[in-house]
């Protein structure tokens, strides 16, 4: 296993739009693995393949107060969405600003594992709000553009100005 760098907002890259995995086979589970190191060393909740660079549709979350349940879901698709509920929202790509979000309450998520076996997850709370988080990234969006205009420029203006000072560092 390694750990991956995680693409910071406002990168270019996170606006791609994850292509569906074709193939389940020992790369795609090195993926997941590598994935999960990487989502648990950061710590974070979830992370899409595209906030590592990879435009799959690749999602591992574990929201689990253990950090024990490692929940992995390709090509996941929302088939139902009821209700609302607003949260304070983070972001391994956007480190450092929280926010609060409107997301769907319940979700009906279909998706397969990393053998390519169909699966269906009711989801409520937690893992409601972090699977249409992830399936987001994959779609090119990132939880700032639920914000203003102009918190966007300022969270990228500070992002920007933090990562300059980092390479001038090193």
């Amino acid at each position: 296993m390694a750990k991956l760098d995680i693409l910071i907002y406002p990168d270019h890259r996170l606006r791609r739009i994850a292509r569906p995995v074709t193939r389940f086979d020992g790369e795609l589970e090195r993926l997941v693995a590598d994935m999960a190191e990487t989502m648990y060393a950061a710590p974070g909740i979830g992370l899409a393949a595209v906030q590592v660079n990879v435009p799959k549709r690749v999602v591992v979350m574990d929201v689990s107060a253990q950090r024990n349940r490692l929940q992995v879901f390709i090509n996941p698709q929302l088939s139902q969405l009821a209700g609302a509920t607003e949260s304070q929202e983070g972001c391994l790509s956007v480190p450092g600003f929280t926010d609060t979000v409107q997301r769907a309450e319940t979700v009906t998520i279909n998706a397969r594992d990393v053998k390519g076996r169909a699966f269906e997850v009711a989801a409520d709370d937690m893992l409601a709000v972090c699977i249409q988080h992830e399936i987001d990234h994959l779609n090119g969006k990132i939880f700032v553009d639920y914000l203003s205009r102009m918190k966007q420029q300022r969270i990228g203006k500070k992002l920007r100005k933090e990562q300059a000072a980092s390479v001038q560092a090193a």
